[in-house]
């Protein structure tokens, strides 16, 4: 995909790359330049970008990653839990030492990467909520 060119939500001089909405969400990168700076914790947004200042708080995500985290990784390990168990029939501890920590990386990794993409793809078609004013350019 070649570059969109001059980011016209921006400020002056900072050209647009387009790092595409699932690298950005794999890897954490500010929508507008690509920087490793889209969050400050495990799956909390940094205020703003530190390299071109981007404000990430004018963008909302909602709780829509997080529902439907919770169908699709609850859906896979329940999943793979029943498999394993008629499979093997493995003791109860192998479970729990199996399937807790798979779910906790899964649901961290998985809401980063959820919230990571709905903003990258709110800031590449420009959305915002309707009636408001773009505060993009502040």
């Amino acid at each position: 995909m070649a570059p969109l060119g001059p980011d016209t939500n921006g400020p002056p001089g900072i050209a647009r790359k387009s790092s595409g909405i699932m690298r950005s969400a794999v890897f954490g990168l500010c929508p507008r330049c690509s920087a490793r700076s889209l969050f400050n914790g495990l799956a909390q947004f940094a205020p703003r970008c530190r390299a071109c200042s981007l404000d990430f708080s004018q963008f909302n995500v909602g709780d829509g990653p997080a529902a439907f985290l919770t169908l699709i990784v609850g859906a896979l390990v329940v999943g793979l839990a029943l498999w394993l168990e008629v499979a093997l029939h493995p003791p109860f501890w192998v479970h729990v030492v199996l399937w807790v920590p798979l779910t906790c990386v899964a649901v961290v990794w998985g809401l980063r990467a959820g919230k990571a993409a709905l903003l990258a793809a709110e800031y590449r078609r420009d959305a915002r909520e309707a009636g408001v004013e773009d505060l993009r350019d502040t």
